[in-house]
């Protein structure tokens, strides 16, 4: 199975979808101050955001430090005032960041999936307080993982109710977007209207979304 890829030619740019999906996180938050992230991986992710979302602040929590020693072979870039890779566990190193982020990525999968760690209930009870109100927290999760059912659940009552997610957006992997209240926000606001209808009314735009929402992120730099 492929967790990750990259263009040589174009090394922080989006190749697979559950990425694109992933971005859809501007919908709820355009402009986060600081974006935290579970899992490293090739950093396709923090590629991008830190090459289109110019004015946002970047953490990288990666467990495994055999990872990270990869970083420059996959253009990921050396850390710096706003982009920091940070060799932790993020079950237990996420208490430590209360209240200091807008956006959460969960991405952290192994050779054997998603760790139960990472969706279990004291987890994303530490990444609901790790968030600042309004701020929105992004899960990826296989749709046939036997807990999948159980983690969507713990998702919902720890955030009370405020999860939703684009139909069909990117195949198996199902990104499940939870809001953190406080108070009306745009996040929330956003949230309440993709949980009533799915997001647009077909899959396949759905999918069209993801990929508008990254062209428009690169053209906005680029311009």
């Amino acid at each position: 199975m492929v967790q990750s890829e990259m263009r040589l030619s174009r090394p922080d740019q989006l190749v697979l979808s559950y990425n694109r999906a992933m971005m859809c996180f501007v919908l709820f938050h355009p402009q986060p101050e600081h974006i935290v992230m579970v899992g490293l991986g090739g950093g396709s992710l923090a590629k991008f955001c830190y090459r289109y979302l110019p004015h946002s602040r970047i953490t990288v929590l990666e467990l495994d430090p055999e990872v990270i020693a990869l970083r420059e072979q996959f253009a990921i870039p050396p850390d710096n005032a706003r982009f920091r890779v940070i060799q932790a566990d993020a079950a237990s190193h996420m208490a430590s960041l209360a209240g200091s982020a807008d956006v959460l990525l969960v991405d952290g999968f192994d050779a054997s999936g998603l760790p139960p760690e990472l969706g279990s209930a004291s987890f994303y009870a530490d990444c609901h307080n790790a968030l600042r109100p309004g701020g929105v927290l992004v899960a990826n999760i296989f749709s046939y993982d036997p807990h999948y059912q159980a983690m969507r659940q713990r998702l919902r009552q720890t955030f009370e109710q405020r999860v939703c997610a684009f139909h069909g957006i990117a195949g198996n992997n199902c990104i499940l977007f939870a809001v953190r209240g406080g108070g009306r926000s745009p996040a929330l606001a956003m949230q309440q209207k993709v949980a009533r209808t799915g997001g647009l009314a077909l899959p396949l735009l759905n999918r069209l979304l993801a990929h508008w929402i990254v062209l428009k992120l690169r053209w906005n730099v680029a311009n």
